[in-house]
């Protein structure tokens, strides 16, 4: 049977200092390095025929470390040795455009817990000069029924490095969630998310964890 297997980055440098991220490409912290490889230690023994990643280096990092410490996925190797992961914006951070770089506590004490929240968690509420969540699913959609589904229709074995949000717009994107009840789903870092596919599509998920 084939699989596919959503991996959120390990933590980074900003979330590691409680910072809006979004666009910002911003590299794993070391214990986001270690969440990638035990992360990778899960995935031992599944072979990927193909690998996807945002473009921000935090997520390329996670898969990179995921496919080196799983040590059965050589034929993903270009002849230099590094990885052929496939790069695409579509996959990015969701944009929290003028909050980038802000400390949350801090936004919060300036705008209130409820407006942070909102911010945050709300479905179509985009942060000031930011994106939505349903901006992100506008994007990650598209790509996903041009570029992965195909693949897994296949039967292809599938792994893709992103973000929290852009994991939970797939989740809206596959069906296992609502815009009603996405804000309520959290995403932890750097554990592979393992969907069983169902007539080349997927279907029920674990992760892959202790």
């Amino acid at each position: 049977m084939s699989c596919f297997v959503l991996l959120r980055h390990g933590q980074s440098q900003w979330n590691a200092e409680n910072r809006f991220t979004g666009f910002v490409d911003v590299d794993l912290s070391p214990i986001g390095e270690e969440e990638a490889r035990k992360g990778g230690e899960k995935l031992k023994g599944y072979h990927f025929d193909v690998a996807f990643a945002s473009t921000l280096k935090r997520a390329i990092r996670t898969v990179e470390i995921a496919l080196e410490v799983s040590g059965s996925n050589e034929q993903l190797r270009n002849p230099d040795g590094s990885w052929k992961i496939i790069k695409h914006d579509d996959l990015r951070e969701r944009d929290y455009g003028d909050l980038s770089g802000l400390n949350k506590a801090e936004t919060a004490e300036k705008f209130g817990d409820e407006q942070v929240r909102i911010w945050r968690r709300s479905y179509d509420t985009p942060p000031p000069g930011g994106e939505s969540l349903a901006d992100v699913v506008k994007r990650v959609g598209p790509y996903y029924e041009s570029a992965i589904a195909p693949l897994l229709a296949e039967g292809k074995n599938v792994i893709v490095g992103a973000h929290g949000n852009t994991v939970r717009a797939l989740m809206i994107v596959l069906g296992r969630n609502t815009p009603e009840n996405i804000n309520k789903v959290e995403i932890p870092t750097g554990v592979p998310m393992l969907f069983d596919i169902v007539d080349g599509k997927p279907g029920p998920f674990t992760y892959l964890q202790d």
